[in-house]
């Protein structure tokens, strides 16, 4: 590809990036501008914090912007490029925040929570699919979407199992209103019964809400409301790991539908293929951080360079600059790519199946946090 090539598919980049920056400042004043206005009418306390996010009003903002006048051509490329690409880059900065073994040993405490979340999910979708009298195809899409990573592990089964453009649709219709209206209220649930327990609570927005964004916005939303960055870091690592089995369930569930349609076997992609990469770029910067720590321990300078200070002011600012600025943006491309034509002709039986797997994928996540939760521990 040439330079000028890709200078000029940068320039079509900016306008999307430009209305997303200008979602998220908008969003984050817009959240403070509510709480002072229930400040003056008494129905906050005097220097109480907004009840709302600034992730949250740039998420409402983004949505109604595409719902009402709409979002121009020349915005679509860049909005996407956000949503796909600032998200990655934000969430591999993160790892800047936790040393390699605390990411490793999070992630090890939490995969039987994850494991039976997927089961459940998985389990019963499939279920109520089939006593819906709807197909197995949709069924396998609605299942892998609620149970791994939404939007992408669907259009990942998709091409596998051969489903047809209408199913995709209502698969994806499924994901993003249960995992959309699970960021916009579960960071509220998730403090009602975990407000002092930041694990707890990151697990639960780890595991119950469907997508990587849908996750991060949520997490997002709880660390501004409650000055939680544990809990970020916490559900970050979780879904994480929940996005890894990806490489297994996906051809699980083909084989299962392969049997259920008389056949044993279809065009599996290569694993390669399914593994999120960018995961490995979030634990690479774990461990940066981790002989960054090491190194300044034994000699007094975090790889022979940086003094404490400096070390410290190097990974607080990136990290910083990606769940700020990079989730931030990513997080107003999610409300400005959402659109809620997807949900005409839907109907309601599949709408049922998604409601269905949701809720159970909440309760079970819920229950299995409160009776074992205290076995996860991450010691800094």
């Amino acid at each position: 590809m040439s330079q000028y090539t890709e200078v000029h598919r940068m320039v079509r980049l900016l306008p999307g990036l430009a209305i997303c920056l200008v979602v998220i400042i908008v969003g984050i004043y817009g959240a403070d501008a509510i709480g002072v206005a229930l400040g003056a009418t008494g129905l906050l306390p005097e220097g109480g914090k907004s009840p709302v996010s600034g992730i949250f009003v740039a998420i409402l903002i983004g949505i109604l912007i595409r719902n009402t006048i709409g979002l121009q051509e020349f915005f679509i490329e860049g909005v996407g490029f956000a949503v796909k690409y600032a998200l990655r880059i934000g969430i591999i900065l993160l790892g800047l925040r936790l040393s390699l073994t605390e990411a490793l040993t999070l992630g090890a405490w939490g995969l039987p929570l994850i494991i039976a979340c997927i089961s459940v999910g998985i389990g019963v979708t499939l279920f109520f699919t089939k006593r819906l009298g709807q197909s197995n195809r949709l069924g396998a899409l609605i299942a892998n979407g609620t149970g791994i990573c939404g939007v992408t592990a669907i259009m990942a089964t998709a091409p596998v199992i051969r489903a047809k453009e209408n199913e995709i649709s209502y698969a994806v219709a499924n994901i993003t209103i249960f995992g959309l209206l699970g960021m916009l209220f579960y960071p509220y649930l998730a403090h009602f019964f975990f407000a002092e327990e930041p694990i707890k609570a990151g697990l639960f927005l780890g595991t119950a809400i469907h997508d990587t964004a849908q996750v991060t916005g949520a997490a997002l939303m709880y660390e501004q409301m409650y000055g939680s960055t544990l809990a970020l870091d916490v559900a970050t690592i979780t879904k994480l790991t929940r996005n890894l089995f990806i490489i297994v369930v996906i051809p699980l569930i083909a084989y299962l539908f392969f049997r259920s349609e008389g056949r044993v076997s279809g065009n599996m992609p290569k694993w390669y293929k399914l593994f999120p990469f960018f995961i490995l770029g979030f634990l690479f910067l774990s461990f940066v951080r981790t002989m960054g720590d090491a190194t300044l321990a034994s000699g007094g300078e975090a790889f022979g360079y940086f003094s404490a200070t400096r070390w410290e002011s190097f990974y607080s600012f990136w990290s910083s600059f990606g769940s700020t600025y990079m989730l931030g943006i990513a997080m107003a491309g999610v409300g400005l790519s959402t659109n809620l034509k997807i949900f005409r002709g839907m109907g309601l039986r599949p709408f049922y199946i998604g409601l269905i797997a949701a809720v159970s994928v909440g309760a079970v996540s819920l229950l299995l946090i409160s009776l074992f939760g205290d076995f996860v521990q991450l010691n800094s």
